[in-house]
């Protein structure tokens, strides 16, 4: 007797079978079969011409992929979000007429959404990705929406690639691993096929992609856009957010940690800095480049996968932007923002950058599957708050109650409302520029040099940087399981720099490819974080210190260490081995805010025990502890140890040697010993270290 059940089975099979596509040694096609002869470039008006919108293989190919999440974002999934205010610092109408940028009395309204690209909505904050830094300004023109990255430069050059890129490296399709990270084959195979990434991969490998603050990170229009004044006089322009505070990253195994013990760290910070006050600020500049100068670079303008050096073309200061109120709910706000690089105001206008031209039409179609259809502008968040009048009606979740009864343009019914502006009186326009060339499917010869300005990145970063990007090489590449791809890979790097493909080669098993790197480059000091402008700029504001207590702790260098810590702008918590009050030397009692069982080191800037004989006893035997300042050591943070503290270093890191001075005071490489002495020296030196952030000459610090 036959086996119902199998024979369900096999039906099923059966009819599964004819849905079921094979791939190999198939020719690729469009959805209704129209085979396609070239999918790397989208069609243009000549090689550096603008898009056409005839493009259906473009348009195909980007309305499928921008609707194949639902109803989450296909990228920039995880986000945290905050409000705020920009100010312009002076009339800066002889570039632009954006009203914004033209009256320094005005406040414009801000919203802006941080995120990681590839990770879905519950992967962790710290994962090694680029980061989307997207900012809603409501002018009383209209919704502009800068829609910016973490990073001046793009894996590729032209949007229709996007759905290539994001698919590669997104989980792999047959097990839906690996969550939020590019260490596997089918991203590097890609990588490995795309020799235009080699700038962007630089980026990401580096310690730029491991933001310890959304506070302490730089953002970039990535595109040239054009300013236009009242005159119509066009300039090529290069957007910038440069943070008050310096820019800090965290380092690898400190970011794989706290993925585990806080997976929310970055937006925990925001939200925290926020609500105490301590509001992040970032100056928005400009990269400004005349009409006739567009052709003075040894790279094209139009290229997203490069950048201008700033020691070329100085970043031209126009104003700062506040961030100083958390939303009041996160769906309603964050997740229901909808951004859109076309949304701009007279002053501001496009290029031909053909990734530019492809954003400017995947992101207002993603829209309509992810928030339910074409009135999401009408979500409050996404409101303008200038008033909206328009012939555009129905459609779900509509809720303008319109009147009249004349939707359509022209009209005498309505005595022609709404009416048209000219530009003269604050109507937007187009930027006039003439158009030649034949229609094509080309990459202008100006984009074809992919490795000079990778290695100017890499050989621009301090000695430690570029450890920790052969480091995050051979993590990445490690991963791969395919020996061929590493091999692309690395022939990649040998053309970009040797000390690059010897090291990463030497971690992932592979000999170091024979390739030439590019000749003697110049190099850019505003690409590395070491940089002095950016040293200078570090201070101890809004770094959280750990001071590690337990009963009998020492409460007077507690005491004297907190109050300088306030001064500065520091914040201060107290760990210990249980919740709750506990007691000092002194007879003092300090409540801790959190145990070794809910934090870690890793979520802290610095390190701090102030001894006292009975804390130091408890604490020196625990392995919980030890870990605390080990990883706080290892990590190259700030650590600083007092009185019978020191008995703890001596069993947890043996042979650390302390060779005080004057005051009983040790510093060496961001560790501060005192065995005995004024508590508010030890603070001062402390502080001074803190001050500092990370301290990379130590002894295993890139560990």
């Amino acid at each position: 007797m036959k086996n119902p059940d199998k024979d369900t089975s096999n039906q099923k099979l059966d009819e599964l079978e004819q849905h079921r596509e094979h791939a190999e040694d198939a020719r690729l096609s469009t959805n209704q079969g129209l085979l396609v002869t070239h999918t790397d470039d989208s069609l243009k008006a000549g090689p550096r011409g603008p898009t056409l919108l005839e493009d259906f293989n473009l348009r195909e190919k980007m309305m499928h992929f921008d609707h194949e999440r639902i109803p989450e974002r296909v990228v920039h999934a995880r986000g945290s979000a905050a409000h705020g205010y920009f100010q312009c610092y002076e009339n800066f109408s002889d570039l632009t007429r954006a009203g914004l940028l033209c009256d320094p009395s005005r406040k414009t309204p801000v919203f802006v959404r941080f995120s990681t690209v590839v990770g879905f909505r519950g992967s962790a904050d710290t994962v090694r990705d680029v980061r989307g830094f997207a900012t809603k300004f409501y002018t009383e023109e209209g919704v502009w929406d800068l829609v910016a990255n973490n990073m001046p430069v793009f894996f590729i050059q032209d949007g229709i690639k996007f759905p290539d890129l994001v698919h590669s490296i997104k989980p792999e399709p047959h097990h839906e691993m690996p969550q939020a990270s590019a260490a596997h084959d089918n991203f590097w195979d890609f990588i490995s096929l795309m020799p235009e990434s080699m700038h962007m991969i630089m980026w990401v490998l580096s310690d730029r992609a491991l933001p310890r603050s959304y506070s302490r990170m730089e953002g970039f229009g990535v595109h040239t856009f054009r300013f236009i004044n009242e005159q119509g006089k066009a300039r090529f322009v290069k957007f910038h957010w440069k943070p008050t505070r310096s820019i800090d990253s965290l380092v690898w195994d400190e970011t794989q940690k706290i993925a585990g013990k806080d997976p929310d760290f970055n937006r925990r910070d925001l939200w925290e800095m926020i609500e105490r006050g301590d509001y992040p600020e970032f100056e928005l500049g400009v990269q400004i480049v005349e009409e006739e100068d567009e052709h003075k670079f040894d790279f094209d303008l139009l290229d997203p996968t490069k950048l201008i050096p700033e020691e070329d073309v100085p970043v031209k200061k126009l104003g700062k932007m506040v961030l100083n109120r958390n939303p009041d709910n996160f769906f309603a706000e964050t997740e229901q923002v909808a951004f859109h690089p076309g949304h701009v105001v007279p002053g501001i206008d496009f290029t031909n950058d053909p990734l530019l031209q492809g954003r400017l039409f995947s992101y207002l179609d993603t829209q309509i599957t992810r928030l339910g259809g074409p009135n999401f502008a009408e979500i409050p968040i996404n409101r303008p708050t200038c008033p909206v009048h328009n012939n555009q009606r129905d459609g779900f979740m509509r809720q303008t109650i319109n009147t009249g009864k004349s939707p359509y343009s022209p009209n005498n019914r309505a005595k022609g409302c709404p009416m048209l502006t000219p530009e003269g009186m604050g109507g937007y326009a187009h930027y006039m520029e003439r158009i030649e060339g034949q229609k094509v499917r080309e990459r202008s010869e100006s984009f074809k040099d992919h490795y000079t300005q990778a290695a100017m990145f890499y050989r621009s970063l301090s000695d430690s940087e570029r450890r920790h990007l052969i480091s995050a090489g051979q993590f990445e590449l490690g991963k791969v399981a395919d020996p061929d791809i590493r091999t692309r890979v690395l022939e990649h790097f040998a053309h970009i720099d040797t000390e690059l493909a010897k090291g990463v080669a030497e971690g992932v098993g592979v000999p170091v490819p024979d390739g030439e790197p590019v000749g003697k480059v110049r190099t850019s000091a505003a690409l590395s974080m070491e940089n002095e402008e950016n040293r200078s700029k570090r201070s101890a504001m809004g770094c959280k210190i750990a001071a590690m207590i337990a009963e009998g702790f020492d409460d007077k260098v507690l005491k004297a260490m907190m109050n300088a810590a306030e001064k500065q702008g520091a914040v201060v918590e107290i760990v210990a081995p249980r919740l709750g009050e506990i007691k000092g030397a002194g007879g003092s009692t300090e409540k801790a805010d959190k145990t070794f069982a809910t934090t870690h080191s890793v979520l802290y800037d610095a390190f701090f025990m102030p001894g006292g004989d009975g804390a130091v006893k408890t604490l020196r035997s625990k392995q919980e502890a030890a870990g605390f300042f080990m990883d706080a050591y290892a990590h190259a943070k700030p650590i600083a140890l007092a009185g019978v503290a020191l008995d703890a270093m001596d069993r947890w890191l043996p042979g650390l040697e302390a060779s005080p001075n004057d005051s009983g005071i040790t510093t060496e490489h961001g560790v501060v010993l005192q065995r005995k002495g004024k508590e508010s020296e030890l603070a001062d030196a402390f502080l001074e270290a803190v001050g500092e952030h990370r301290h990379w000459g130590r002894d295993h610090a890139d560990s």
